[in-house]
């Protein structure tokens, strides 16, 4: 049977051990899936978003997604929650969380479009967007547009043409001579391809 003395020096040691380690495993804070929980009600579980005015965020390049966190956290990207959202997180929460969804696998829901203007919305796609949004708009380095709801698209599409939402490097520009091209059908035939890719 051990002593008093032993138990005591065995308690002490065992509480010196737990306080070295304390330290580090708070420092390391939650991972990137434990943060993710807090967007699973408007973006899925997975990243994979089921409400149509939700953009899917799965198979997200994870520097797009730390941009995009960064942009709302900084005011700078038209939102109904996401700038408060955004601010509850450092630039090393935003990375881990950019790198879990990045593993997710996309996972696309039908919905209904209009083929003629999907049509003419792949042919303005290749000739003014698939340099920067490769393979009909799969997920990149410049986002994920193929698949994603059609209500969201429309309405980023909106922010951007209202000026509520800042343009990417060139992207004014192709959507200007798409618009030159297709007039009021542009966006909404884009929109109907991009919806279309399932």
């Amino acid at each position: 049977m051990k002593s008093h003395k032993t138990i005591h020096r065995s308690l002490r040691n065992l509480l010196v051990a737990m306080l070295a380690v304390l330290p580090a495993a708070v420092s390391a804070g939650p991972s990137g899936q434990a943060m993710s929980f807090t967007c699973a009600g408007c973006h899925g579980t997975d990243g994979s978003s089921v409400g149509p005015s939700m953009p899917a965020i799965a198979g997200m390049d994870p520097e797009v997604f730390v941009d995009a966190m960064k942009a709302y956290r900084e005011d700078e990207r038209n939102a109904s929650i996401m700038n408060r959202i955004a601010k509850a997180y450092s630039d090393e929460q935003l990375k881990e969380m950019g790198w879990f969804f990045a593993s997710q696998r996309l996972r696309l829901f039908p919905q209904p479009y209009d083929p003629v203007l999907a049509e003419q919305g792949a042919r303005l796609h290749d000739e003014y967007c698939e340099k920067c949004h490769e393979k009909g708009g799969r997920p990149g380095d410049a986002g994920t547009l193929a698949g994603q709801w059609m209500p969201y698209l429309h309405y980023s599409m909106e922010d951007f043409l209202d000026g509520k939402r800042k343009w990417p490097r060139k992207m004014k520009r192709k959507v200007d001579a798409a618009i030159e091209e297709a007039g009021d059908k542009a966006i909404p035939a884009l929109v109907n391809y991009y919806g279309s890719q399932q």
